[in-house]
């Protein structure tokens, strides 16, 4: 390793360690790693500084977790002082790479300061990348550099060369006010005075990405670069205006007026150049999903009578929506779907045909071509058609239709994309007729029996649409077309992600047929215990949608059937688990769903019991009479039923919650579904209460607006007309027959059961994959070497427990939503006591403590201060839990738990003992035991 005499194997120990930091990310490990580091820069030679120069930037988040900052600088600063460049040079760039723990260093600062002086090239252009740095991060660097900077940019004896790398390091003038007003004039300055391409090409990004983080002159800036996109005649100037303004578009929309966006509009009409105006309308189309299209269309002066049709962008879009260049096509139909997505003024709505129109004629050209440039102009057409039909849902049937007769001469590359925006589109609204099937099916037997891979995508993306368009029931003929179809052309893991499908569409028949295909045909238990734990939960669900309204023995059967499966399944699933992936949202989803089976199941039986024993004619007056209106109900043990049973499904519903808290990495369909299964359990539980328990005080208020919201798939919709229905007959029959008979009561829980169990219930993405993946690594210190043994503190002294944590992301960190903070919880609970029992208040007897903490680079660190006066065992244990960009708490876990021991101090047992002899303490000793604590 670092120790051995060979150059090679040194290299290969300090170019590891990035991978060891990764793997042990906590600041014990990396101070000791980087102070070793610091020893082999120092006494190494160039090739070995490098190779920890290319370190140090490779772990430039785990630097602040470096503890002993001053000695680390010191060992890396000393080489500034050798007689060699390249040394010097290279350590000027490792100064600049840990700019973020030092940024006030005045040595460092003298040094980069000197360093811009020397005659040496090497030197210089490293004392520029570590100027700027500096400048990013430190105020006072910024301020004091930025004169030698404008000196240096405008001194005649600089090459051109190297005012070209340092003006860039103006960029970082953006600490105050004064500072980034004087760096403007500058560079306003040398963009008059040196009209060479390369200079103005440079000035104008770094005169950009200043107005960008200063925030004040953006609006200048873009007048600024519009007038350059106008006025300079060089394409290589234009091409930086337009990568500038598209810059701003997407950091500030709201800073565009309405004259900003016409000129580029104008700019955009008159230019013959394609590459340019595909550029501007780049711009266009971003700022046209913003704030800035509503600027546009709304404040325009005096034109309260033009059509929209008159509009320069309009005119623009609808130019170029049937351009040859396939880009510029595609841009000017997404600034038309944006308009009429975003702007809902009656003389825009003719707009909407020509998006459509312009869509269409796109998904012709590309739908043909198998390029890569002409997949990516179909993905955008694709995207557009899906948000059209989001916004405009009248015209869905002609888009639609559209995309099924262009599907049956696509490319496969582009029949994969279109199958993919059809079940979007027929996800949020049911469009995809019973008629539209046979197309789909004549296709589904048409791709061959070739097993490449884009025809296995097809497969699966063919048979998505066709599971979505026929949510209620799959035919045996189309049941067989599929299974003959995988039979001939696919390989199981195709298999496998139809049958995925078909579970989260609901059709669980041929889930199951897929999933007992596949059994046989997997390399180990745990994939086959996943497959066999999967067909039971398919044949479980398939038990169910034979229930009928008002036949409650054959429910009954039909849900001791499917719970006979699951409880099979579950097993299943259990073995199917591994430390590495241990399925707990699987488990805790089945275990929910069982438990809410047989909820359903005890309330029929109690149900048919208030029928096989009725509460006597005079149930009602007793009950009005005594006040306790549970005796309407009969028999007291049909009270206590009723009243368990309720109590149940408000348990489930809680037991719901947790499940959907403890979710953070879940997709937002998943915990839709999960929230739809709280609301059935809240749902019959409000119904119980109203219609058997307490009629008069129950409210429909806060269950009304349920159907309002926006409907994401077809099980969605129909759970939400399932809830709805029921909401109104045990509304209506609250309302017509206070009180209820028990009779009508009876038969309205029983029928809002089996209204539920009859929706096939949807296994989302997350019960199948983990598209992102977080979780937290905690540790404790102090901690004990054996985790059984405690740790020993004094009981009139306090311990200070520090938590420190790392945040580990999965390939794809916050694709559904980003941790803002941790929350860490610090409880400790007595074991066991030891010694004499004291009255003592019951503030001392336990910790409770909480503390949020932001984490920085993945990393965070806080500390508890814990009292212990009861002496014996106490169990610490810290959980943390996780709080996203919207406020919202995810109970993620990890928990963490230790043990304390506390003893007694050595003089309150000293002053105990004589105590017990007899003996009263010498003063002496209690003058010296006074200030022994201090």
């Amino acid at each position: 390793g670092l120790r051995s005499g060979k150059l090679g194997e040194q290299c290969e120990a300090v170019v590891r360690f990035p991978r060891l930091f990764q793997k042990y990310p906590f600041p014990i490990l990396i101070n000791s790693a980087f102070l070793k580091l610091a020893d082999v820069f120092r006494v190494g030679n160039n090739f070995l500084r490098l190779c920890v120069l290319k370190v140090t930037q490779q772990s430039e988040k785990h630097l602040e977790k470096i503890l002993n900052v001053d000695e680390f600088v010191k060992r890396v600063f000393s080489v500034i002082h050798s007689n060699d460049p390249v040394a010097r040079a290279i350590t000027l760039r490792m100064l600049g790479s840990m700019a973020s723990i030092i940024p006030e260093r005045k040595n460092a600062h003298h040094s980069i300061r000197q360093s811009l002086d020397s005659h040496d090239n090497v030197e210089v252009e490293a004392a520029i990348f570590a100027a700027a740095n500096f400048s990013a991060q430190s105020k006072d660097f910024a301020a004091g550099i930025c004169n030698k900077i404008s000196e240096m940019i405008q001194g005649l004896a600089t090459p051109v060369d190297l005012k070209l790398k340092l003006i860039p390091i103006l960029q970082h003038m953006h600490h105050d006010a004064s500072l980034a007003s004087s760096s403007r004039q500058l560079l306003q300055q040398l963009v008059t005075s040196y009209p060479s391409t390369k200079m103005v090409i440079v000035t104008l990004h770094t005169f950009t990405l200043l107005a960008a983080s200063s925030l004040v002159d953006i609006p200048k800036q873009i007048q600024l670069l519009l007038q350059y996109l106008k006025n300079d005649p060089r394409k290589a100037v234009k091409r930086l205006a337009i990568q500038d303004l598209k810059l701003l578009a997407n950091k500030t929309p709201h800073t565009w007026s309405r004259e900003n966006i016409q000129a580029l509009c104008e700019s955009a009409l008159h230019t013959p150049y394609d590459s340019l105006k595909l550029g501007m309308l780049s711009v266009l189309s971003t700022l046209s999903g913003t704030i800035a299209i509503k600027q546009y269309f709304s404040s325009a002066p005096g034109t309260a009578a033009t059509t929209a049709r008159s509009f320069d962008l309009v005119k623009l879009a609808q130019e170029c929506c049937y351009h040859n260049n396939r880009g510029i096509a595609a841009h000017g139909a997404r600034i038309l779907t944006n308009i009429s997505a975003s702007c809902q003024e009656k003389d825009l709505l003719p707009l909407e045909q020509d998006a459509v129109f312009g869509l269409e004629a796109l998904l012709v050209l590309c739908s043909q071509d198998d390029s890569v440039g002409a997949q990516a102009t179909l993905k955008i057409t694709l995207t557009c058609m899906v948000k059209l039909v989001k916004c405009r849902p009248h015209l869905s049937q002609s888009v639609v239709e559209s995309l099924l007769t262009q599907l049956q001469s696509a490319q496969d590359a582009a029949r994969i994309l279109m199958c993919h925006c059809l079940a979007a589109i027929a996800m949020q609204l049911p469009v995809l007729a019973d008629g539209m099937l046979g197309d789909l099916m004549d296709l589904y037997k048409l791709i061959g029996r070739s097993a490449t891979d884009k025809k296995q995508e097809l497969l699966v993306s063919l048979a998505t649409v066709i599971f979505v368009s026929s949510q209620k029931a799959l035919s045996s003929e189309i049941k067989t077309v599929i299974k003959q179809q995988l039979e001939n052309a696919s390989n199981g893991w195709t298999a496998y992600r139809i049958a995925r499908q078909a579970s989260r569409m609901g059709n669980h028949d041929m889930a199951r047929e897929l999933y007992q295909s596949l059994l046989t045909q997997v390399a180990s238990e745990h994939f086959y215990f996943w497959l066999n734990s999967l067909k039971e939960f398919s044949h479980a669900e398939q038990c169910l949608t034979g229930l009928q309204e008002d036949n409650y023995s054959s429910a009954l059967s039909c849900i001791a059937e499917a719970l006979k499966s699951y409880h099979k399944g579950i097993a299943s699933l259990t073995a199917a688990s591994t430390p590495l992936n241990p399925l707990s949202f699987q488990c805790g989803f089945v275990k929910l769903r069982i438990d809410l089976l047989q909820a359903f199941s005890q309330l029929i039986c109690t149900c048919n019991s208030l029928k096989t024993s009725p509460p006597p004619a005079i149930a009602t007056t007793i009950a009005m009479t005594s006040g306790n209106d549970l005796q309407r109900c009969g028999r007291i043990s049909n009270q206590a039923r009723m009243k368990h049973s309720m109590e149940e499904f408000r348990n489930l519903a809680t037991r719901y919650g947790d499940l959907y808290q403890s979710s953070f990495d879940a997709d937002s369909a998943t915990l839709r579904n999960v929230e739809l299964q709280q609301q059935s359990c809240l749902l019959i539980s409000h119904a119980i209460e109203a219609l058997i328990l307490d009629p008069e005080s129950v409210s429909f208020q806060e269950y009304s607006s349920n159907g309002t919201a926006h409907v994401e798939s077809e099980y969605e919709r129909r759970m939400m007309s399932v809830f709805n229905h029921v909401l109104e007959e045990v509304e209506s029959l609250n309302r017509k027959y206070a009180p209820v008979s028990y009779l009508a009561s009876n038969t309205c829980l029983c029928n809002a059961v089996i209204a539920l169990l009859k929706v096939p219930l949807s296994f989302q993405r997350y019960f199948f994959q983990k598209l992102q993946s977080t979780s937290i690594k905690l540790a404790l210190s102090p901690s004990p070497r054996n985790p059984a043994e405690p740790i020993a503190v004094q009981n009139n002294q306090q311990l200070a427990l520090k938590v420190e944590g790392v945040v580990q992301h999965g390939s794809k960190p916050g694709l559904f939503r980003k941790i803002q903070s941790v929350c860490l919880n610090v409880s400790s609970v007595l074991q066991s006591k030891s010694g004499q029992e004291y009255k003592i208040p019951i503030d001392n007897m336990t910790n409770e403590m909480e503390q949020r903490v932001e984490p920085h680079n993945d990393y965070f660190s806080t500390q508890f201060l814990l009292n212990f006066v009861i002496l014996g065992t106490h169990n610490i244990t810290v959980e943390s839990s996780v709080i996203d960009s919207n406020g919202i708490v995810w109970k993620t876990g990890p928990k963490t738990t230790i043990f304390v021991k506390s003893l007694e101090d050595p003089y309150s047992q000293q002053v105990r003992l004589q105590q017990q002899q007899g003996q009263p303490p010498s003063q002496q000793q209690q003058q010296r035991t006074a200030y022994s604590r201090f």
